[in-house]
């Protein structure tokens, strides 16, 4: 459902995918081949919120602007993104909670059920894990091949479902 706020509506690529039941409020963007998942909420009412081409904002996601997700990037089920920052091809784990003005760098994960705290900055090809989350280990700049596939996965995943939802 897009509601707008304050007669700012969201702006929704006609290549990205919405499944039933998610909710874009006020000043959110999302680029082609985004994908939308079931229940999703994006809050754009205190600030923009951006998706980039190709990521993929699960199941039951929070995200609450000002928020920026690059390209590429996949939020699992569940996760929290509040006044956050992920650069491209990016993979937030499931139930992961990244909070205001963190930025969590290109190549990197975030582990499920994390807590990366309010300001901190992820160094791109990261792993950060735990609560409050801290650098565990840092990942091969190759991964973010892997991820990037990934991410363009869920699109052709999300394909079905836009055929299912006419």
């Amino acid at each position: 459902m897009l509601i707008p706020f304050y007669e700012i509506a969201p702006q929704v690529s006609s290549q990205a995918f919405l499944a039933e039941g998610c909710m874009l409020i006020g000043n959110v963007k999302v680029g082609p081949n985004a994908n939308i998942w079931f229940n999703a909420v994006l809050r754009g009412d205190r600030g923009e919120i951006a998706i980039g081409d190709f990521s993929s904002i699960q199941d039951c996601c929070v995200l609450h602007g000002p928020v920026t997700v690059g390209s590429h990037v996949i939020v699992g089920h569940a996760a929290v993104l509040h006044g956050a920052t992920i650069e491209d091809n990016c993979v937030i784990g499931m139930n992961a909670v990244v909070l205001d003005n963190a930025v969590i760098g290109h190549g990197s994960v975030v582990a499920a059920g994390a807590v990366v705290p309010q300001g901190m900055q992820v160094p791109p090809h990261s792993m950060v894990a735990g609560v409050p989350a801290k650098t565990v280990k840092e990942l091969p700049a190759e991964n973010e091949e892997v991820f990037k596939k990934m991410a363009s996965d869920y699109f052709e995943f999300a394909r079905p479902h836009m055929g299912a939802q006419s």
